[in-house]
Formats: structure tokens, C-alpha cells, sequence
């Protein structure tokens, strides 16, 4: 399976940064098993979002990470928005309670997720600690929900026929 990671960021864009968000989420992604293909944008909305619907018709699930806060040119909860098909808010509101319970600047984040098509997106916040965490809430439930988004048999297919 592929995991498109979007870092949004306009001093890593530039070069006046690291993307260490970025990185931890592919060191993360490949420790189980997934291939990873990373993009860089800055904080502008059309990009993002241009970006997001790029990768999401050749992968299986899209991360973000960063833009997610109350700053101006925090937009990619807006940009992600404008493409999704579906939303999917119990994940971003686990990664948020998670956060909230480590720090009360959880409080602030505007992350969202849904479906763009078959491919799952999630935003996560733009910090290294963050992305480790919300990760870490999502992972459980990944493999099911792309699973589910592939259309294949699942476990609970049973419940429903």
C-alpha cells in the first residue's frame, strides 16, 4: 500500500527549515510496511489542495502535516476540505482528544479527514511530537479503513448480509 505525506510548510518550502514532520511520518510508515511518497508545498490553498487530489489518485491514504492551526496561513483544514468526498470525523476528533490530553495547544488544532475518492486524508499537526502522536491514534484503524476504501472482504462483512 502507498501513503502520500504532504508537508505543509512555507520555511520548509523555502529551505530555512527542516521537515522533520515529514520525516517522522515516513520513518513511521515504512516501519509498517507502506511505501511512501512525499510532496512539499507551502501554506496556499489552492496548492494544498492540488497537491491532496494529486496524490490521492495514486495512493492509498494522504497525511498532512502542518497549517493545521489558528494562524493566517494555517489553511490546510480549508484546502483539504475543498476536496474531500466524504469526511470522516471521528479520526480527527481521536487525534485532537489525544492531543488535548498532552498538551492544552490540542485545543487549537483544525485538522480534519475524509475520503477523496478511494484514498484516505488526514491532517496532522506540523510538529515531529505530533505527527508521532496522531500516527499513533491512527494506525489501529488504518489497515480496516483501507481495506474498507479498496473495497475488500473485512472482518465485519458478515454483520450486514
Amino acid at each position: 500500500m502507498r501513503v502520500g505525506v504532504i508537508t505543509v510548510s512555507d520555511r520548509v518550502s523555502q529551505g530555512v527549515a527542516e521537515d522533520g514532520s515529514g520525516a517522522v511520518l515516513e520513518e513511521l510508515l515504512r516501519e509498517d510496511g507502506y511505501e511512501v511518497v512525499r510532496r512539499l508545498v507551502p501554506d496556499e490553498r489552492d496548492q494544498i489542495a492540488a497537491v491532496i487530489t494529486a496524490l490521492a489518485a495514486e495512493t492509498d491514504c494522504v497525511l498532512t502535516t502542518g497549517g493545521t492551526g489558528l494562524a493566517a496561513r494555517d489553511v490546510t483544514p480549508e484546502a483539504t476540505a475543498s476536496v474531500l468526498t466524504r469526511v470522516a470525523p471521528g479520526i480527527a476528533e481521536a487525534i485532537r482528544a489525544d492531543s488535548i490530553a498532552k498538551t492544552p495547544h490540542g485545543l487549537l488544532s483544525r485538522g480534519v479527514a475524509g475520503v477523496v475518492g478511494t484514498t484516505l486524508v488526514v491532517n496532522l499537526a506540523g510538529s515531529p511530537g505530533a505527527c508521532r502522536d496522531g500516527y499513533a491514534v491512527l494506525k489501529p484503524a488504518l489497515p480496516h479503513a483501507l481495506r474498507l476504501l479498496a473495497d475488500q472482504k473485512t472482518a465485519t462483512d458478515h454483520v450486514n448480509t
